[in-house]
């Protein structure tokens, strides 16, 4: 069977170079390049979700290529896709690379300028590699290997409309219901899912920060197993210790815990900094909670128009919740629609703080009463944004899910270099 060949790189003459290679070695198929890791992986994914054996054996990453940077890249597609083997060719061959390309999940490196006996030799190699694994993997285990979890940021308009309630709410939902789920808290200065949730706790996110390799042991460590099954990464208590957390270490905790649940829900806050941009520019769906009032729409509208700016989201790419809603308001959700130009959910959570007092103040909401009307909604807006597992699947709801992929630095930079 001919080994399936996928190149990736973003200098034309280059990759030229590097297809006219591949194409002489024995038994190889070169696929069509792609020219930029966002294409790369949504290719991957594609191909993922029809079968594992879609995918190539083998991904020939240039080490120029971009948005991502090719280590960032290769560690996205060793975690998403295990069973294709990665090789990164780059013009330095120095033993660091070489032990930073390993680190991140590839099974090769080529210098350049290319060698067709290396290439051959090395081509050959991860395409045993890839079909060992393959071999290995279709005895019993479930791996698609491609999409990984679904990973929805939460985030507030302004302080105060629910954001944190929201986020909680989602994750014990999607965790009841049979789907294992991590619950990240990235509003770093003031997050409050700790106190929600009745939680003492040593490590918090800022710990994973400094790691260049969050290994699942590493990662064990840093989470807090609540009682209720749900896995805690949490803000610092220390909030100037939240400047740690940089959005390339967001990228790279997000990813690991993609990896290892089936859903990752983050808290985001309602302050936008390097790790919380970076994350709802990754996020498979990014929830924005507003309440009804004049002074929370502007603010939902401010921000998405933000994000817009800074390239790490469009408006039609958010979703918009509208919590403490009374059909007396004077601002109704298609109101809100309309001003944010987002998509809206179908969900609304009434205006009913009685229910919710009694556990807010003890810091048990997930004791919350069943029969709350609060909890009934929050429980159903994750059923549509296709977080609950039933016994016919998962619901795939009516939020705006994009499809599992790399954005790049493009959004969390602009933050960045604005912040500058």
């Amino acid at each position: 069977m001919p080994t399936r060949i996928l190149p990736a790189g973003t200098d034309p003459d280059a990759v030229r170079s590097l297809v006219t290679l591949l194409s002489q070695l024995p038994d190889a198929e070169p696929q069509p390049p792609l020219g930029d890791s966002t294409q790369l992986v949504d290719a991957l994914a594609r191909l993922a979700a029809e079968s594992v054996d879609e995918l190539p054996e083998v991904v020939v990453v240039h080490e120029r290529i971009g948005p991502v940077p090719a280590l960032e890249l290769i560690r996205e597609v060793a975690l998403r896709f295990p069973a294709v083997g990665v090789i990164l060719v780059t013009t330095d061959a120095s033993p660091g690379l070489f032990a930073a390309a390993m680190d991140s999940g590839a099974r090769g490196l080529v210098a350049l300028p290319l060698s067709y006996e290396e290439l051959a030799n090395r081509v050959q190699a991860v395409a045993q590699w890839s079909t060992g694994v393959r071999r290995h993997l279709g005895h019993g285990a479930d791996v698609s290997g491609g999409a990984g979890g679904t990973v929805v940021t939460v985030s507030g308009a302004k302080g105060g409309v629910g954001a944190t309630l929201t986020a909680v709410q989602l994750a014990l939902a999607a965790q009841a219901s049979g789907r294992p789920t991590a619950l990240v808290d990235l509003d770093l200065q003031t997050g409050d899912v700790a106190s929600y949730l009745d939680v003492q706790f040593r490590r918090s996110v800022a710990d994973l920060a400094a790691i260049t390799d969050v290994s699942p042991r590493v990662l064990a460590d840093a989470v807090f197993r609540h009682d209720t099954g749900l896995a805690l990464l949490l803000a610092p208590g220390e909030g100037e210790r939240g400047e740690e957390v940089t959005d390339r270490a967001a990228r790279q905790i997000i990813s690991a815990l993609r990896s290892r649940y089936e859903v990752v829900v983050v808290d985001c806050g309602a302050q936008l900094g390097g790790a919380n941009a970076a994350a709802v520019e990754t996020a498979d769906t990014a929830v924005l909670v507003t309440t009804p009032d004049v002074i929370a729409v502007r603010a939902a509208k401010r921000t998405v128009r933000m994000w817009d700016r800074l390239q790490i989201r469009k408006a039609e790419e958010t979703t918009v919740v509208v919590n403490r809603h009374t059909r007396t308001a004077d601002i109704q959700p298609p109101l809100i629609r309309r001003i944010t130009g987002t998509a809206l959910a179908r969900t609304t959570v009434p205006a009913h703080f009685r229910e919710l007092q009694a556990v807010v103040d003890a810091g048990r909401l997930h004791d919350l009463d069943s029969r709350s009307t609060v909890k009934q909604a929050l429980w159903s807006l994750a059923g549509e944004l296709g977080l609950v597992k039933t016994a016919e699947g998962t619901h795939r709801g009516g939020g705006r899910v994009r499809g599992d992929r790399v954005r790049g630095d493009r959004g969390a930079a602009g933050f960045r270099r604005r912040k500058e």
